[in-house]
């Protein structure tokens, strides 16, 4: 082990996947596995692989720059970008067989444009805003979403493949708001079809979607968080059969012993009650670990689950080991499975009052990531 890393388990993701792809084939769903901001902190080439591997068919992300590694690193399933500004180029995506998320008529002629300067025919996927009140076309702009995206495939510009939206509650189930939503894209799938345009593919489902609501899985589910063994929503949304993917581990660098009274780490906010070890980790804010977790941060070290002691520094934190026996080079572990007792990024999450999706996506490029399982 080096200094710090996070061990990424290829294995969990591609079983993760599995699972998820599974619970969709009781609906006759296809599964696109969620790949974007780097795979949520994971890696995301290797992850798609192991996604893909595991049985999702389709790949998601937010941007065209992402999309476009993929495609780099050879991979060349049907994948998604969803997220871009207008004035984009998508020349090049258009080139590569990306499908593009529309939710407008302005990111549509970007589309457009971008499509004939390729010579080919864009892939698009039209949003409706059914509730969320982000990206999406508002139930009152649809239709003239639909009448321009009707003229783009008459004049071979364009191809709509899908139609799709985005749940604001999924993560809480039983909040109204979901059937609302539900009951809304249904309303936007008859308009569509008044205007002429039959989507392949209708999606709606995220993690939690897929988890807990079979009434959404339409054609395709779209799980993000969940195939990386996290619920978007721990102790709302079972995650059971879910295992956590990443480990984020580093070695003391020095152990030594200070008295009582000695202040620990910039503006002492954290004093010694006795004589004791201090133990320093190399991983900091600059590596993504939240510097409001100074101490409130759990780990385990030497066998025993412990916290921060002080404020976590760019580069390093400190933890007072009392008189156990840790010395310069032993492992300290910030979260995992949770198998051999360390803290979980849930547990990371509520210790600094966040989401386990912040956690594990965080963790800097800095940090090394080694990859274990069948398809490292």
């Amino acid at each position: 082990m080096v200094q710090a890393e996070a061990v990424i388990d290829l294995d969990a993701i591609r079983a993760n996947t599995a699972y998820l792809a599974e619970r969709a084939a009781t609906r006759s769903a296809a599964t696109m596995a969620v790949v974007k901001a780097d795979g949520y902190g994971h890696g995301a080439v290797p992850s798609a692989r192991a996604a893909l591997a595991g049985g999702a068919t389709w790949l998601g992300v937010s941007t065209v720059g992402e999309a476009l590694e993929l495609r780099a690193a050879g991979i060349d399933s049907p994948l998604l970008s969803w997220l871009n500004a207008p004035g984009t180029d998508f020349t090049a995506a258009v080139v590569s067989d990306v499908d593009l998320g529309v939710p407008s008529i302005p990111l549509l002629d970007d589309v457009v444009a971008s499509a004939k300067r390729a010579d080919r025919t864009a892939r698009v996927h039209l949003k409706v805003d059914t509730g969320l009140g982000r990206s999406g076309a508002t139930p009152a702009d649809w239709p003239d979403l639909l009448t321009a995206a009707a003229k783009a495939t008459a004049e071979g510009t364009v191809e709509v493949v899908g139609v799709w939206s985005h749940f604001a509650c999924a993560d809480e189930p039983g909040h109204p708001s979901i059937a609302a939503q539900i009951g809304v894209f249904h309303e936007a799938l008859e308009v569509a079809d008044r205007h002429g345009v039959h989507p392949q593919l209708r999606h709606m489902a995220n993690s939690a979607g897929t988890l807990t609501l079979p009434e959404a899985y339409f054609d395709l589910v779209r799980p993000g968080v969940s195939i990386y063994g996290l619920s978007p929503n721990p102790g709302h949304v079972p995650a059971e059969a879910l295992r956590p993917a990443m480990t984020l581990r580093g070695r003391v660098l020095i152990a030594k012993r200070v008295p009582a009274g000695h202040g620990v780490s910039y503006g002492h906010t954290y004093h010694t009650s006795a004589p004791t070890t201090l133990a320093v980790v190399p991983l900091g804010y600059g590596d993504g670990v939240p510097r409001h977790a100074s101490s409130v941060g759990p780990l385990l070290l030497g066998g025993v689950r412990r916290r921060i002691a002080g404020r976590v520094c760019m580069d390093q934190f400190v933890v007072d080991v009392g008189d156990d026996p840790v010395s310069d080079g032993d492992e300290a572990v910030l979260f995992g499975p949770g198998d051999r007792g360390e803290p979980t990024a849930d547990d990371w999450a509520e210790a600094v009052g966040t989401i386990n999706y912040e956690i594990v996506t965080r963790i800097g490029a800095r940090v090394p990531r080694t990859y274990v399982g069948a398809g490292a």
